[in-house]
């Protein structure tokens, strides 16, 4: 995986979407599951540290 700063936010969602579905058809093996799952933990903090940041800077922009 790329650094999570150099992927953009819809990068980061589409990997946590595509690790749901292969956890919802049961595609992961428990060889994999430990990594994929540690690894859309991450992309979802990624995800709430962006959207945080975003929401800050509206507020100071609307202010």
């Amino acid at each position: 995986m790329a650094k999570k700063e150099e992927i953009t936010y819809a990068e980061a969602m589409a990997k946590i979407e595509l690790t749901l579905a292969k956890l919802r058809n049961d595609e992961l093996d428990v060889d994999t599951l430990s990594s994929e799952v540690k690894q859309a933990s991450e992309l979802i903090a990624f995800c709430k540290k962006k959207l945080h940041k975003t929401e800050t800077e509206i507020a100071k922009i609307l202010e």
